[in-house]
């Protein structure tokens, strides 16, 4: 075969992306995970993933293998750590771009060489492959940063939900509990939330509010910055 002009002769690792999805049920956060098919960790739950091809990007290869593996597709992903350490992988010597995303929760497939993929709540992981557990950790270090610079549930919420569920949404992903009343003057206070002129029974004793959010409100407060503190 010819040599290449500027084909370097050291040894080249691999690359591979990882997609960290994180959705909400009401009540918990959810993970999305795929149940590898194949060698290594055949059985063991995964996040969806694989090599990156040739002509396409890292962002490409992401959403490429997310839609192979679990059938999901339109989720903004958002790239936040490259894990390189050189035993990660028991195949070859791999780097992993990791990319997560917020989504409503939405009925998944397994495909490729996922032989299932499911939604797992975040307190009922089981053990993962690879170092997919300390993906997740930084994951959630990430996505508990955000939370407190932007106004996270857009992505998460249904379009009309109540106070106490968006109270659960934070909740899940800073693992505190708020004071009822404080939490909803703190919400209302950067006038994000719409109160809808529609309410539900939660219980047969309690009435409760629906909002939605203000999008041209929500996205300003991104712009100019969000500080969140209880």
């Amino acid at each position: 075969m010819e040599d290449k002009k500027y084909c370097y002769k050291y040894p080249h690792p691999a690359v591979t992306t990882d997609c960290v999805i994180f959705g909400f049920d009401g009540t918990k956060l959810q993970v999305l995970l795929i149940e590898r098919g194949i060698a290594p960790y055949k059985g063991r739950w995964a996040f969806p993933g694989g090599f990156v091809n040739m002509d396409e990007s890292c962002e490409e290869g992401a959403l490429r293998e997310l839609k192979e593996e679990t059938g999901l597709t339109g989720a903004y992903i958002e790239q936040f750590h490259t894990f390189s350490e050189p035993n990660r992988d028991p195949r070859e010597r791999v780097i992993t771009v990791a990319y997560y995303a917020l989504v409503r929760i939405q009925e998944v497939k397994g495909g490729d060489d996922a032989a299932q993929a499911r939604w797992f709540p975040l307190d009922e992981i089981p053990q993962l492959a690879f170092d997919h557990d300390r993906i997740l950790r930084e994951a959630m270090k990430r996505l508990r940063e955000r939370i407190h610079f932007e106004p996270i549930g857009f992505e998460l919420l249904p379009e009309k939900f109540t106070m106490r569920e968006l109270q659960n949404l934070y909740e899940a992903i800073l693992d505190v509990h708020f004071d009822r009343a404080n939490f909803a003057k703190k919400m209302l206070h950067f006038n994000i939330l719409t109160q809808l002129a529609e309410s539900v029974w939660p219980t047969p004793k309690r009435e409760a509010n629906l909002y939605s959010f203000n999008i041209e409100s929500y996205n300003e407060l991104k712009q100019k910055g969000f500080r969140l503190e209880f």
